[in-house]
């Protein structure tokens, strides 16, 4: 996998701003803080929250953004993503102006609402994913005046609380139709379809125990979560964009992996799928196969949705964007389908890496 760092360095008036290092598929765990002392109320009231929800919504579909949580506190909010397109600048600029402008304009304020630049951390997947999602998805109930109360008061308030991605994990909500829960479902053994439940027990029995493991490990970088491979890794990248920082040109790295091509791609995904090729270029009414070849073509040959679109013979990006909604939605839904693309994500890892 060939990997694009874009303004990745660079000083602010006071001091040198946060390294960011981006590339295709990473995962991040991000949180931003409204600009003020701890009083500051980043959302009013529900109002402001639908309206992030909204603006969020809309960007993650515009950037191609696999959101896997998100939680909305009173002055600051998490997000958990995956960047297919290593964008996660853009889509963290865009979001942010976004909800400034519209906080702004109705609460007739001028000026920056974020404190600083949002602190970005890469996440090593699998286990680290799991327990970040914990740790996450607890934190309404971390607050003083909830910490205060009753266990089983904490509880109930924690599984309906209604701006945060964690109801819909335990089905005691709607789920979101942006946010994809699959992958981190995906993490918890056993039958599928007590994915929910096994994900229920995990996170609320971090109510009943400390997670210090987990809070020192968050400490160990200001840049990732993960093990000592994982944060020597970033930390050489980061040491490669300070050296080649003032190149005119990009500066590219490669990790382990390679683009596939999308023939490759497509000639996995029907051996997995047991289909023909040419099926994913066929419009089929109800069928589910060009919004899993547009992922997947995405993911791991780094395509662009117009390039997509020509490769499946259809008709523009735009199309491409509504079979990725649409891949969001069955990869959630269709749980023995969701076990088949499970597989196509194992098989292609395989390829990618050899």
């Amino acid at each position: 996998l060939y990997v694009t760092l874009s303004e990745l360095f660079c000083y602010s008036a006071a001091m040198a701003r946060q390294l960011r290092v981006e590339f295709e598929g990473a995962i991040y765990h991000v949180t931003c803080r409204m600009l003020g002392d701890v009083e500051s109320v980043l959302f009013t009231d529900d109002a402001d929250r639908k309206r992030f929800i909204e603006r969020l919504s809309e960007r993650v579909e515009q950037y191609n953004i696999r959101l896997y949580m998100f939680v909305l506190m009173r002055n600051h909010y998490h997000l958990v993503f995956e960047t297919p397109k290593g964008n996660c600048s853009k889509f963290m600029q865009s979001l942010s102006t976004a909800y400034t402008v519209y906080y702004n304009l109705r609460h007739d304020r001028h000026g920056h609402l974020f404190d600083g630049r949002y602190k970005a951390k890469l996440v090593d997947g699998d286990d680290y994913l799991l327990a970040l999602s914990r740790y996450v998805h607890l934190n309404p109930v971390k607050v003083a005046a909830v910490k205060r109360k009753p266990f089983e008061e904490k509880i109930r308030y924690l599984r309906e609380y209604p701006w945060s991605s964690y109801p819909g994990y335990i089905r005691k909500r709607s789920r979101f139709d942006f946010v994809e829960y699959a992958p981190v479902l995906g993490e918890m053994r056993g039958k599928e379809r007590e994915g929910s439940k096994r994900y229920q027990k995990f996170v609320e029995s971090g109510l009943a125990e400390n997670d210090d493991e987990f809070i020192e490990i968050l400490k160990e970088s200001p840049r990732c979560i993960g093990g000592l491979e994982f944060r020597e890794w970033v930390d050489e990248r980061c040491e490669q964009i300070i050296a080649e920082r003032s190149a005119p040109e990009d500066v590219t790295f490669r990790r382990v992996e390679e683009p596939l091509n999308p023939d490759v791609v497509l000639a996995r995904l029907a051996q997995v799928l047991q289909v023909d090729v040419d099926e994913f270029r066929q419009r089929r009414r109800n069928s589910p196969l060009r919004a899993i070849a547009s992922n997947f073509l995405i993911k791991y040959s780094g395509l662009s949705q117009r390039e997509v679109a020509t490769v499946l013979n259809v008709g523009s990006g735009s199309a491409i964007s509504r079979q990725l909604l649409r891949y969001r939605k069955i990869s959630t839904e269709d749980k023995k389908l969701n076990k088949l693309l499970m597989r196509c994500e194992s098989s292609l890892k395989e390829d990618r890496i050899k």
